[in-house]
């Protein structure tokens, strides 16, 4: 059931109540006051600046590529609802200009030696393996502050992210620049987040997001009567996953090894050294030397910066094995995706493992 929008009035009534609130509940973990007042507050000014979809593509005096990208979105939306059987709410049916390229910047960091994300825990969220900023100053600072603990870091700005249920979350102006499509799939990626979300489990969520994501695209195009998406980009991209996959194999191969910390960082050198001769290899191989990915593969390498991709990607392929065995049917599909959440972590992976297999 949808929520109904307040109106600015009051929403200025309320959340001067909310926040201070959420802040309380919050605080009682162990992170800083001033890194939950830069969330609240950076939520307080994504929700005020608000505005209903439908009254941007009526102004005239709005940009006309904004109205035209903003019409063609609630076509997605619609469809999301009708027949990917996402929440049908006020999400993404709300606008906001936030001024800015991103809405958060994410801070991902791990040990020198080590895969493991430092996980950040959340009363509604649970852990998950990044730490948020609404500024990208205060994402490099925090930044400059894992490494000077000697910790691999790496930022990603993200062009929206999902409450969860907990707010009608708008479509933002980081989210225009990437074209219709691009759009589409953000919303079938959060709604999906709204859709299922399990505690402390980032991987299963980011993989099912992104499953629903991809599978959705599919649909949608069809709907439309396109074609399917360039089946040599969708190669391309899945190759250059399994690179870092393969990358990422090695390294935990190599960081379970008891060796002296010189020769370690050596032998960590030379696996992203690997990496960047494989991938040269395959993109002037089998890419007809397509240089996409050039500009990440080139920019400096650590743990931190190969974290998103097994975050993401990790259970992509158990999640369309199983929407295959329920024959594409949303509804079995989103059934036995709540089975799966409900398992014990254990359990719950050993299940996802089996699945990819199949």
């Amino acid at each position: 059931m949808s929520r109904p929008l307040p109106s600015h009035g009051l929403l200025d009534r309320v959340l001067p109540i909310l926040f201070p609130a959420m802040l309380f509940l919050l605080l009682n973990g162990c992170a800083s006051v001033s890194y939950y007042g830069q969330l609240a507050s950076g939520q307080l000014q994504l929700l005020r600046a608000r505005e209903p979809v439908e009254k941007v593509i009526a102004d005239p005096a709005r940009d006309a590529k904004l109205r035209s990208h903003l019409a063609q979105s609630q076509k997605a939306r619609t469809f999301a609802s009708k027949h990917l059987h996402l929440p049908d709410n006020q999400s993404y049916r709300l606008y906001a200009d936030i001024g800015r390229p991103f809405v958060v910047w994410n801070v991902f960091a791990t040990a020198e030696f080590s895969l493991s994300p430092q996980n950040h825990c959340f009363p509604i969220a649970g852990c998950v393996a990044y730490r948020g900023y609404y500024s990208q100053s205060a994402a490099r600072g925090e930044a400059a502050l894992q490494q000077l603990r000697g910790m691999d870091v790496s930022i990603g700005g993200v062009e929206a992210y999902s409450t969860l249920g907990w707010f009608n979350d708008p479509i933002l102006n980081s989210m225009m620049g990437w074209g219709d499509e691009r759009l589409a799939t953000l919303i079938f990626h959060e709604l999906a987040h709204q859709r299922f979300y399990v505690q402390d489990d980032t991987e299963f969520n980011e993989s099912f997001a992104t499953f629903v994501e991809q599978e959705g695209t599919r649909q949608w195009r069809a709907f439309r009567g396109l074609p399917a998406e360039n089946d040599s980009r969708l190669k391309q991209r899945d190759q250059f996953i399994q690179l870092i996959l393969d990358t990422r194999a090695r390294l935990e191969k190599l960081y379970a090894q008891p060796l002296p910390a010189g020769q370690m960082r050596e032998r960590k050198a030379a696996e992203f050294e690997q990496f960047r001769r494989d991938y040269r290899v395959v993109r002037d191989s089998q890419w007809a030397g397509d240089k996409r990915y050039d500009a990440w593969v080139n920019a400096p390498l650590n743990n931190a910066r190969l974290l998103p991709f097994g975050l993401y990607d990790q259970w992509v392929p158990a999640f369309a094995a199983l929407f295959r065995q329920v024959g594409g049917d949303w509804v079995r599909f989103y059934a036995e995706v709540e089975k799966l959440g409900d398992l014990p972590t254990v359990q719950r992976k050993a299940a996802l493992k089996k699945l990819a297999g199949s």
